[in-house]
């Protein structure tokens, strides 16, 4: 521990406390500011356990101050249509909460009832009196609460000047014995109103209408994901009051919209990935075979993730753009692969291991402030690019190969078909003319229709009388 800051009662005199509700004059807070090195869960138990042997001092609670990024508990949010279903029913979810393994510090707004004293003005006697509720208001406030009736100057300094009573009313009975000026005379002011002692709530919550409690704990562990799943077990199986309902909510709902935001960023920026390489390789295809390295990298973290996207994909796209130049040159699929893995190894590699070794001083928490944040994140991009390299360098070149060996098996099989398929006999037409089926016949070299010259003289007939001429021209 670095520095422990004490807070004992609250500020204001004590018939001030008594009559507008203190909040804090029973009460002691101890601010530990823990070492930069420190285990703050470590330490948390540690004063758990120390607290736990304390008898005698009331209700005790250790608790983590969150970051200002949010909360740092789980919250029970409870509703019902009336007060009574509501006490029930958040007495329930609390013992539920308290039975789950994981949690500490259990407390809810309800239980936090604190004493006032309640100063309820009879109206039928104030009005006798011919007085109003607003002037024994006044009077009441004035006799309590020392007011400030001049300033005095004195030398170049400035001072109040505060009117108190020399004996402020001690208990109910000293309020109850407060004289009150009226019309009629002084009188009491248990005469003209009702001074009582109430217990009300420390909070008055509503949620659509409804009254609504909330159940707080503080997770013991860093597995947040499992301590909330069991929440949700545990009060989906009570049986509530009629008409109440309790959901989970705090840290464990910050955390699922966080990674609902993180989600729609990934998708996102995966969709503009494919769009970008569907320009670039003219194919819708291959970018799914380089997409398909993006999810080896994900070994917890969606922040990592999403870095991990460009720089997996980036490699892919440097492999495979090698691939297909090599087959345009002319190389088979196989030689292709080869030659581009090989040829691309040493770049990826060396971008990999630069990009790790970067992130290592990080990972070990070297760099100073925000290590709560980098550490873990440079830790998952770590191992998501070092998994995510070895599959592009195996799994992408071993798809592409498959995927571009089934296109080319189905290219020849239609090319075969379409050579197998037998061509009708040509039917005669007026003055002689051999009609043709425009969608049948013989193709020249370059994929075009070759059509019979008048006479009747066909395709076949045409070559072999040019050949016999190139023939008799040669001899």
């Amino acid at each position: 521990m670095s520095t422990v800051l004490a807070t004992v009662g609250s500020s204001g005199n004590a018939a001030t406390a008594l009559f507008a509700g203190g909040g804090g004059s029973n009460q002691a807070t101890y601010s530990v500011t823990l070492d930069p090195d420190a285990d703050a869960n470590a330490v948390r138990d540690r004063m758990v356990a120390a607290v736990d042997r304390v008898t005698d001092a009331g209700e005790i609670t250790v608790s983590a101050v969150g970051s200002g990024f949010g909360s740092s508990t789980v919250d029970v949010i409870v509703t019902a249509p009336d007060e009574a279903s509501l006490a029930g029913a958040t007495k329930a979810v609390r013992s539920a909460v308290d039975d789950t393994p994981g949690t500490s510090n259990t407390s809810d707004n309800l239980a936090g009832a604190q004493p006032v004293v309640g100063v309820v003005v009879d109206r039928r006697k104030a009005v006798g009196a011919g007085t109003t509720e607003a002037a024994i208001q006044q009077q009441v406030s004035a006799q309590v609460n020392p007011a400030t009736v001049a300033t005095l100057t004195r030398g170049g300094n400035t001072s109040d000047v505060v009117l108190e009573l020399r004996s402020p009313p001690a208990g109910l009975t000293g309020l109850r014995d407060l004289v009150m000026s009226t019309p009629t005379g002084t009188k009491k002011l248990s005469a003209l109103a009702n001074v009582d002692r109430l217990d009300v709530p420390t909070s008055v919550t509503r949620t659509d209408g409804d009254r609504s409690a909330t159940v707080s704990t503080t997770p013991r562990g860093k597995d947040l994901g499992t301590l909330t799943t069991e929440l949700t077990t545990r009060i989906d199986a009570l049986a509530l009051p009629g008409g109440a309902q309790a959901t989970v909510g705090g840290v464990s709902a910050d955390q699922q919209d966080s990674f609902r935001q993180l989600a729609l960023a990934l998708l996102a920026a995966i969709a503009i990935v494919y769009v970008l390489m569907v320009a670039t390789f003219k194919s819708l295809i291959q970018p799914l075979i380089l997409l398909v390295s993006v999810p080896f990298a994900a070994t917890g973290a969606l922040i990592g993730l999403l870095m991990l996207v460009g720089i997996v994909v980036t490699n892919a796209i440097v492999l495979i753009d090698l691939v297909n130049q090599r087959r345009e040159a002319g190389a088979g699929i196989d030689d292709a692969v080869i030659d581009g893995a090989r040829l691309r190894l040493r770049p990826i590699l060396m971008t990999a291991v630069a990009t790790i070794f970067a992130l290592v001083p990080m990972s070990l928490g070297l760099t100073g402030g925000g290590a709560f944040v980098s550490r873990p994140l440079a830790i998952v991009v770590i191992g998501g690019l070092f998994s995510s390299t070895l599959l592009t360098l195996v799994l992408v070149p071993v798809l592409y190969r498959l995927v571009e060996r089934l296109r080319t098996r189905r290219s020849r099989r239609r090319a075969a078909q379409r050579a197998a398929s037998p061509e009708p006999a040509p039917d005669g037409g007026p003055d002689g003319v051999v009609e043709e089926d425009p969608s049948e016949g013989d193709r020249d070299e370059q994929g075009g229709r070759l059509r019979p010259l008048r006479g009747g003289i066909g395709p076949p007939e045409l070559i072999r009388r040019a050949r016999g001429m190139l023939a008799a021209c040669s001899a």
